[in-house]
């Protein structure tokens, strides 16, 4: 069970507490704004009215031992970059921060951040990528030209083994994983004789081309 702080509290950082509480975690929700706090007091672990710009709120709500921040302050830039700052002379091990502009992005790296992240890029990022190849039910960028991406096996892979798809060899697409529906169960690294079911998906990791030329040839 990790801990983490949120700081923060408009949609993404509410989400993004909401979730890592449900997942177990222990999180400390932060924002300068009451309402904000208590809207989402009931779903975390502490629920706390603070202004992270400033450096001995941040020192009095006691966060030196939690393992990750996110600072998810995205429409104050001013607040934004004194809550990384303050976080990282804090000492805190590791601190993402919420970016809306790829300027924003660089001025926080420079100050103090792990990670930055780009919610409304990403997420047309995999918008546009599962618009670009229909077989694509999910995606995730991995490195420059290559993805992990869940797939809607086609008709013909039915009821045939992943040595007989043998996808390594004709598309330079490792099977990472196997997502079952019907049950809901997920076999990783799965063997050779692991046989797909119309229930099924895979989860691959390999070229985006060789993801293109999946898509070409599952809707033939």
């Amino acid at each position: 069970m990790g801990q983490f702080a949120i700081i923060g509290l408009g949609n993404f950082g509410y989400y993004l507490g909401r979730h890592l509480f449900d997942k177990g975690h222990e999180v400390m929700a932060l924002d300068n704004n009451r309402a904000q706090v208590e809207r989402i007091k009931d779903f975390v672990s502490q629920a706390v009215v603070a202004d992270a710009s400033d450096r001995e709120t941040l020192e009095a709500v006691g966060l030196q031992d939690i393992d990750a921040a996110v600072v998810c302050i995205g429409t104050n830039m001013q607040a934004a970059v004194l809550a990384t700052l303050h976080l990282k002379e804090l000492k805190i091990k590791r601190i993402l921060a919420k970016a809306n502009s790829e300027e924003q992005g660089r001025i926080l790296l420079k100050i103090g951040a792990d990670e930055i992240i780009f919610p409304e890029r990403d997420q047309a990022i995999a918008v546009a990528s599962r618009l670009d190849n229909p077989s694509v039910m999910d995606y995730l960028p991995f490195v420059e030209g290559y993805s992990i991406a869940e797939l809607a096996p086609p008709r013909d892979f039915i009821g045939k083994t992943l040595k007989d798809l043998d996808l390594i060899n004709r598309y330079g697409l490792q099977v990472l994983a196997v997502k079952e529906h019907v049950p809901s169960h997920i076999t990783m690294i799965p063997t050779g004789a692991f046989l797909i079911k119309d229930s099924d998906s895979l989860i691959v990791l390999g070229p985006d081309d060789a993801l293109k030329k999946f898509q070409r040839d599952a809707g033939k």
